[in-house]
């Protein structure tokens, strides 16, 4: 029976003094009540706290396979852990089954009450909804409504929710603004000294998020009650629930299908030159783009992504933002804000990731199998450091299908005495020629967001070919980024593809300071060596443990032997033991970075990365935010029009440089 009574012990989140406890649960499923007792002992009395289910969330954490909210309708929570993630499931699904069943009952049984009705018509204040009334309606209509309209139900059950629930909101809201006082005022009131104080990091957190917290329900109830003037002015006849989707405002503007009410007749900004023409004129014909390497130049592009002034002053729109999302919403289609952009195109990161290009060459130099193996994970775990910008999480330029980023590195060659992969050799023959790692991107699909990057050191006879599509989805405090997709490395002096797969992105703290870890299983194999490694991102629990944590494990299939472990973390230092007992270290972040070799923009093709997004960059360097957004909606407007002109003509569109496999 679903709908059954269960109990246990389970820990709870108390507070930052004490902790997590142990307590008695009940699940009250008659009375829709989950009941908390200090131990099953004390069952027969009163319980020690109780929260209603109906209305409730339920959401496991993303932070860990244990833990699991209740969120009730009056804002109570409950933080619980399991003692597994079994456990956790068994307590989830029938939480949720009650509160769906409760949910679906108050629904039903609660008919507007007239006396409230009849109080806002009466004695609206000046900032009720009510008293905002066009002067020729007649008050009796405010409470009448339900009378005269009670033929259609589901109009009656609209009706219910307006104004009646939008005071109990504001009413709750004016308690939980004086708990959130009396909370800082509990918080800046500790004394300076050795032990808990103001400045305790969880406690900075607490104050943090608790504003966030009521600003972002502010920013709720400032939407619902712009909606309701907007319905009281309006006509009173079948009337929609639209402060279900609010509307973004126009700053947010930047992206997705939303943009499709701008018109193209405007024009760019003033002062500005944007190099957008119109669809005909600048359809891509699928040709390939003519490089000159000798256009290349030392990359000067050196943006750091450390400032959060923008973040910090557009607080409020962040709130905006994610008010109007759900848990485990796809975020491929939702707009989010110019101004918490990197300035570089997402498939520039990707060639951000080759940053360590004499490591990348130095896999094929490998003697056996095995030492191949070791290499390419060795390559592959320190490529991340550098493909990030800084710890701050900031999002790069979605790629506007077609987009190319075309770029390349010099690796000096090393002496055929030294093939060590991690160390640098000083002294290199400066009479040879280097080795060339070339590298092309492309965007080739724009719905699902599919792009393609390739590799290749033409001398060393290996090449890389990858395709990833990027899926982000909201998880309450984090956003998480699948890297669906799969890459392929071919090393055709000894006829090996070693195939491997990308981990997930989280942004965490999306609140506060956002931050960036990796997290998920990645597996690599070699099908006719019979090498494979098995290398684990862990995030960080929700209670304690350590960051950005990286563990990995190279083993012979057919024997299962173990050749290599790796332990440390993947923006930190790495440390490979080998069977021998033998134990290498590597610091990430001393590692020599090589520059990669970019032409000027202005020889560049017009779709190319750079040159493509280059006004967004110039205004974010600026701290233009509305420039930017305003030069980033005109190309999406582009590729918007060029998508359903496309559409219209019946025209298949073409890639330049990476064809699906059917």
């Amino acid at each position: 029976d679903h709908m059954e009574n269960i109990d246990g012990y389970l820990m709870k989140y108390t507070n930052l003094v004490t902790g997590w406890q142990y307590r008695f649960f009940v699940l009250n499923n008659e009375a829709g009540l989950l009941e908390y007792f200090v131990n099953e002992q004390s069952r027969p009395q009163k319980p020690r706290g109780m929260l209603p289910l109906a209305g409730a969330v339920i959401s496991p954490s993303d932070e860990d396979s244990h833990t699991f909210t209740v969120n009730a309708i009056s804002g109570e929570q409950y933080k619980l852990r399991a003692t597994d993630a079994k456990e956790r499931q068994h307590w989830v699904s029938r939480l949720q089954i009650c509160t769906q069943h409760h949910t679906e009952a108050m629904g039903k049984s609660n008919p507007p009450p007239k006396s409230r009705s009849y109080s806002m018509a009466s004695q609206g204040s000046g900032s009720s909804p009510m008293s905002l009334r066009r002067p020729s309606q007649n008050p009796n209509t405010v409470f009448s409504w339900s009378q005269v309209n009670k033929g259609s139900s589901l109009y009656s059950s609209k009706r219910s929710l307006l104004p009646d629930h939008l005071l109990d909101a504001r009413e709750m809201m004016s308690q939980a603004q004086g708990q959130h006082r009396d909370l800082i005022q509990s918080i800046e009131g500790l004394p300076a000294a050795p032990g808990l104080s103001p400045l305790d990091q969880d406690l900075l957190m607490l104050k943090a998020t608790s504003m966030a917290t009521m600003n972002c329900l502010n920013e709720c109830l400032h939407i619902l009650h712009l909606q309701q003037v907007a319905r009281q002015r309006g006509s009173l006849g079948g009337p929609t629930i639209e402060w279900l989707e609010p509307k973004l405002p126009d700053i947010l503007k930047n992206g997705s299908s939303s943009l499709g009410s701008f018109t193209t007749g405007e024009g760019p900004l003033e002062g500005s030159r944007l190099e957008l023409s119109s669809p005909e004129s600048c359809s891509f014909s699928g040709e390939q783009e003519d490089i000159d390497a000798e256009d290349e130049a030392e990359d000067c592009f050196t943006d750091k992504e450390e400032d959060l002034g923008a973040v910090e002053e557009e607080r409020s729109v962040i709130l905006h933002l994610l008010s109007q999302l759900k848990l485990g919403m796809d975020l491929t289609r939702v707009v989010l804000p110019t101004f918490i952009l990197e300035k570089r195109s997402l498939l520039e990161m990707y060639a951000d990731f080759m940053s360590h290009p004499d490591l990348f060459v130095a896999i094929t130099d490998g003697s056996s199998p095995e030492d191949r193996m070791v290499r390419f994970v060795e390559y592959y775990l320190t490529s991340f450091h550098e493909g990030r910008k800084g710890a701050i999480a900031k999002k790069p330029y979605n790629p506007i299908i077609g987009e190319t980023f075309h770029c390349s590195w010099k690796v000096p060659k090393r002496p055929e005495a030294s093939k060590e992969p991690s160390q640098g050799s000083p002294d290199l023959a400066a009479s040879q020629d280097p080795y060339q790692v070339r590298f092309v991107a492309e965007q080739v699909s724009h719905h699902p967001p599919v792009s393609g990057f390739y590799a290749e050191c033409q001398e060393r006879r290996m090449c890389v070919n990858t395709h990833v599509w990027t899926k982000s989805k909201f998880m309450g405090m984090s956003i998480g980024v699948s890297m669906i997709g799969e890459g392929c490395l071919s090393l055709l002096e000894h006829d090996e593809e070693y195939t491997f797969t990308l981990p997930c992105a989280y942004a965490r703290s999306i609140l506060t300071v956002p931050w960036v870890e990796l997290g998920g299983k990645v597996n690599i194999s070699c099908a006719k060596s019979g090498y494979s490694a098995i290398i684990t991102f862990q995030t960080k629990p929700f209670y304690g443990g350590k960051l950005h944590k990286v563990t990995a494990e190279v083993k012979h299939n057919t024997t299962n032997a173990v050749a290599c472990r790796v332990q440390g973390e993947w923006n930190g230092v790495l440390e490979f033991s080998y069977t021998s007992g033998e134990t290498r270290v590597v610091d990430v972040t001393k590692l020599p970075v090589t520059k990669k070799s970019v032409r000027p923009i202005e020889k560049q093709g017009p779709t190319e990365s750079r040159r493509l997004w280059q006004h967004v960059t110039e205004s974010l360097r600026e701290k233009d935010i509305e420039k930017a957004t305003e030069h980033k909606r005109l190309l999406e407007e582009r590729q918007r029009t060029e998508e359903r002109h496309r559409a219209e003509t019946e025209t298949a569109w073409r890639t330049r440089y990476f064809d699906r496999e059917v």
